[in-house]
């Protein structure tokens, strides 16, 4: 009986919305086939985001676990960049495609369904994340072998572990029950020239 009463707050405990995101900004703890739950980015964290990265027209932002591709809508609507969303669910690209036709940057920006790990990171000067931290952890070879000198990543909420940011900021969020939001900014650096 303790087994199955045991079973049953787990299984609960994988439902429960995560907390801290506003009213209608919950998700669920079910990252089974994804790796890490959707959780739309609230605007004005995006736009931050965007403003610490120093993103310009003549950036190209990969946004690794797109959702409803709201920051690179933005991206492209605030500051000119083309951008180009990977996300795992068919349905939020799908979601995504009509939020950018509506909102008239379809041209500027594209989403793509399928595995961030698979994907040719190589074009982008900039990469937006918010994923747990074991999955930032587990983009940081990639991040650091398929990046230029000069290209940026910026991370919501959590950062990667061994590899200090080279600029920190804390969004205060607009609710006094939410914690405030860490976001972490990387420049990729020349490599060592080494004899």
């Amino acid at each position: 009986m303790r087994a199955l009463a045991l079973c049953g707050l787990l299984l609960a405990g994988l439902l429960m919305p995560v907390q801290g995101y506003a009213q209608g900004e919950t998700a669920t703890r079910d990252t089974t086939e994804k790796g890490a739950p959707y959780v739309p980015t609230p605007r004005h964290i995006a736009l931050k985001m965007l403003t610490l990265a120093d993103i310009s027209s003549d950036d190209v932002v990969y946004d690794l676990g797109s959702g409803d591709g709201r920051i690179l809508i933005l991206a492209a609507q605030e500051f000119g960049a083309r951008g180009v969303g990977i996300e795992i669910d068919s349905q939020l690209v799908q979601r995504a495609r009509r939020k950018a036709r509506r909102a008239g940057v379809a041209d500027r920006v594209e989403f793509r369904q399928g595995d961030l790990f698979d994907t040719d990171l190589r074009p982008a000067t900039v990469v937006t994340l918010y994923l747990w931290p074991d999955m930032n952890n587990r983009l940081r070879p990639k991040l650091q072998r398929e990046l230029s000198s000069g290209d940026r990543i910026v991370s919501h909420s959590f950062n990667i572990d061994k590899w200090p940011a080279d600029t920190t900021v804390t969004m205060e969020v607009r609710s006094p029950s939410e914690p405030n939001k860490p976001l972490f900014l990387w420049r990729i650096s020349a490599p060592d020239a080494t004899p």
